[in-house]
């Protein structure tokens, strides 16, 4: 859990630094500017924008009983963050694994991906698909709430 959190409090505590330097130097617009920047690049490359992730062996049994898509993330990824932002509403119809935080999920994208931990690979009817194009992953849910 802690490396997910790193990326995020570093832009914080630097530009909260960044910040502090240019308030002491009079540039106290400029000061807020910059950290709002830092503080919004944290935001965004935080777990708090992705839907809440469930076990591996969750998801699995989940997309069983419904058909629904996992997709296996881990923060930080832009690649990641690029199919969560593009899926909208519909991001909470798939079911979200955090490589990081997930042993088991972490190893079942290593199988996928020839051992490497390439992220997002999305597992559509048990085959698994790295790096998909958002919209054809939209594609993949049935329609529903």
């Amino acid at each position: 859990m802690t490396r997910a959190w790193i990326l995020p409090l570093t832009l914080v505590l630097c530009g909260s630094a960044a910040a502090t330097g240019l308030v002491l130097a009079k540039e106290s617009g400029s000061a807020l500017v910059f950290l709002l920047v830092c503080v919004t690049l944290a935001v965004v490359n935080s777990p708090l924008i992705f839907p809440r992730s469930i076990s591996a062996v969750e998801a699995q049994r989940r997309s069983t009983v419904d058909g629904r898509p996992v997709v296996y993330w881990r923060p930080g990824c832009a690649y990641c963050l690029r199919l969560r932002m593009r899926l909208g509403r519909s991001a909470h119809r798939l079911h979200w694994v955090d490589i990081w935080r997930d042993p088991a999920g972490a190893a079942a994208v290593r199988a996928a991906n020839d051992g490497n931990e390439t992220v997002p690979t999305v597992v559509v009817g048990g085959q698994p698909h790295t790096n998909p194009d958002p919209v054809w992953v939209r594609e993949q849910l049935s329609p529903g709430p």
